[in-house]
């Protein structure tokens, strides 16, 4: 029998997470209409952009800039990426309320992704963490890869446990696993998040849900299980592109919408009303001229479908 919470935090990443990986670059004006409308929508997290080196994410050039004019509003979390302490110090200066530290949990990949050690961007998670200390800012700590990686393949339960181990030690209490590629597989997934509850229990897990093999929904669950207490996905399901040998890269995120959807109906209390996050998942797309890539948006919740049968009753054929 499954295991789950009364309640999880959605969280939104679109804004940095599927806007970084767009192969346009989309102005500001717009950004901030986005994150004010999913503001609306009440999403209680929302990383609102990322304080990475502009000559590497040229798209969030404009960090500053969008902290600056988004329309705070009382009880939402706005975060954004600082993938070093460098970014630390620039995010700190642009009052985020929470800070995203990166690392993944694969060698190869990290030496791709930002060009360093796993055992160096840990310490750079450890000074990060120590300038959000310092700010009076909330620290939460990506591991990327956490189950599979395009280049090493399925990795090891033990591998990410001592990951989560080497952070642990440096003071982080709050981590989301990342299933980066959406190639991992729910029992992995559940797998991974019992034995890191059974083990730190001081500790505040979540997960990061890709969707590459149409596995994104059973690891949420299977994750939701294991103890993750927050599940993040990003409005439409645009972006989520990542490093890849192929083009393979270009398919990501699990649309929060879905996400929302899926939670509300079984029972898992999400704060958000699943109308209102499929409204702004139109909003959205309407603002960036993209099409949402949802289930909800196309088929509606059972209350839609419910109405459509009863406006609508097709006769069975004789």
């Amino acid at each position: 029998m499954l295991t789950l919470p009364k309640r999880a935090t959605v969280v939104e990443v679109g804004p940095r997470d599927g806007l970084q990986s767009l192969d346009q670059a989309i102005p500001t004006d717009k950004k901030v209409a986005m994150i004010d409308r999913l503001s609306e929508a009440g999403f209680p997290v929302i990383e609102a952009t990322g304080f990475a080196h502009p000559r590497v994410i040229p798209n969030l050039a404009d960090a500053e800039e969008v902290m600056a004019r988004i329309n705070r509003r009382p009880g939402i979390v706005y975060r954004a990426l600082v993938p070093n302490a460098k970014g630390a110090a620039r995010a700190a200066g642009a009052r985020v309320d929470e800070m995203l530290g990166l690392l993944t949990v694969s060698e190869t990949y990290c030496r791709k992704n930002q060009n360093m050690s796993v055992d160096e961007a840990v310490e750079q998670a450890r000074m990060a963490f120590e300038i959000a200390e310092r700010a009076g800012v909330r620290f939460v700590m990506a591991m990327g890869m956490s189950f599979f990686c395009p280049y090493e393949g399925r990795i090891p339960e033990a591998r990410t446990l001592e990951v989560f181990g080497k952070l642990h030690e440096r003071g982080i209490r709050r981590v989301y696993l990342a299933g980066s590629l959406g190639m991992e597989d729910p029992r992995h997934v559940n797998t991974v998040f019992h034995r890191i509850r059974d083990r730190w229990a001081d500790v505040e897990v979540g997960f990061h849900v890709h969707n590459v093999a149409g596995f994104g929904a059973a690891s949420i669950v299977a994750a939701l299980d294991g103890g993750a207490s927050s599940i993040e996905g990003s409005i439409c399901g645009i972006g989520g592109g990542i490093a890849m040998p192929t083009s393979m890269g270009s398919v990501g995120n699990l649309a929060t919408e879905d996400i929302v959807h899926l939670l509300n109906e079984m029972g898992v209390e999400t704060g958000i009303d699943t109308a209102e996050a499929a409204r702004a998942a139109w909003d959205v797309s309407r603002l960036l001229g993209i099409e949402p890539a949802s289930h909800v948006t196309r088929s509606g919740t059972r209350e839609a479908v419910l109405e459509r049968g009863r406006t609508n009753p097709r006769q069975p054929p004789h």
